[in-house]
């Protein structure tokens, strides 16, 4: 009683058909597809930018190293 079988699904498939059309739906799927794919995009773009500003942050430190290695060798 509390769970519903596939053929309460394929009705409901039915009416989702019957009331919105296929053109509708196939346009919505493509449309939810394009959101999903430049989300990832979106979060693939930060995650390289957090990595370019770790590299760039690494890249200071060891240079700060280097410089005060010389200035240590000057004195």
């Amino acid at each position: 009683m509390g769970g519903f079988s596939i053929w309460h699904w394929l009705i409901v498939l039915v009416i989702v058909l019957l009331v919105f059309g296929t053109k509708r739906l196939t346009s919505g799927a493509k449309d939810l597809g394009n959101a999903v794919k430049e989300f990832k995009k979106g979060m693939h773009d930060d995650e390289r930018a957090a990595q370019l500003k770790d590299q760039s942050r690494d890249a200071d430190k060891t240079q700060s190293s280097a410089e005060r290695e010389r200035e240590r060798d000057d004195r």
